[in-house]
């Protein structure tokens, strides 16, 4: 009977487990929050060029986090120079004020869908910046400091497509 449930305990373990990022990274933001000229780069390579892939943004923050939204910027630079911008918009908290995102205590990290089935046309580096633009309703110009937000950075996977 022992062995039938650590038998079953290894397999839900195994089953639960799922494929690891390929690439993965974060940066940390300042002290004082996102500054709104601080652009967090990252460079990745060797990724096969048929494989299609999926790319995340992750975005880890606080409670002094005081909005349910969070606008980005992101451009992806390929390696003969082209790129593509995007601006766009993820939910950071429910209606009733409950944070998205996994995590413990104050911290919460959330996994934003970037790009699907992402196929890299070429081999070579990568480089993915990204910025936040944040502003408060009725105001033209952005947040300077953006608090509550903690780590940002990205993650690759495999795609099932």
């Amino acid at each position: 009977m022992l062995r039938i449930f650590w038998a079953l305990i290894g397999a839900v373990v195994l089953v639960s487990c799922g494929e690891p990022p390929l690439r993965s990274a974060f940066k940390a933001t300042d002290d004082n929050g996102w500054h709104k000229d601080s652009i967090m780069q990252f460079t990745f390579k060797d990724l096969d060029t048929l494989q299609p892939y999926n790319l995340f943004l992750a975005v880890r923050n606080d409670n002094t986090y005081a909005y349910s939204n969070l606008f980005l910027i992101a451009t992806l630079t390929m390696p003969d120079g082209n790129m593509v911008r995007d601006t766009l918009e993820y939910e950071m908290a429910k209606p009733n004020g409950q944070w998205l995102g996994s995590g413990y205590g104050s911290l919460k990290e959330n996994k934003l869908w970037y790009k699907e089935n992402l196929l890299l046309p070429s081999s070579g580096a990568y480089t993915l910046e990204v910025m936040h633009a944040m502003r408060k309703n009725g105001s033209v110009d952005g947040l300077v400091e953006l608090e509550g937000i903690t780590d940002v950075g990205y993650q690759i996977e495999k795609s099932n497509r």
